[in-house]
């Protein structure tokens, strides 16, 4: 089943694809079939530039367990960040 689950979110940053670094501009998080993932559902995260092309796009696909590991240690890592470098 489809969960059509989508947020979008602008974002600064770097990604780096098949031609190297490029400038992020957003990025879709959603929750539905992956392509290569070994699983039912997953969450796809894409980072991506439009306006540079269809090559300008870093997707990961996450089992929900992963996903939110991942979030809570991007969590905890800017948590212990001292002050004034964030």
């Amino acid at each position: 089943m489809c969960t059509y689950i989508t947020e979008m979110v602008e974002t600064e940053g770097s990604g780096k694809g098949a031609d190297g670094w490029f400038t992020l501009t957003e990025t879709s998080v959603y929750f539905d079939h992956p392509v290569h993932a070994p699983a039912e559902h997953t969450l796809n995260i894409d980072f991506r530039n439009p306006g540079r092309g269809a090559g300008a796009r870093v997707a990961v696909e996450l089992t929900a367990e992963t996903a939110r590991e991942l979030a809570t240690a991007i969590l905890r890592t800017l948590d212990q960040v001292p002050p004034g470098l964030v």
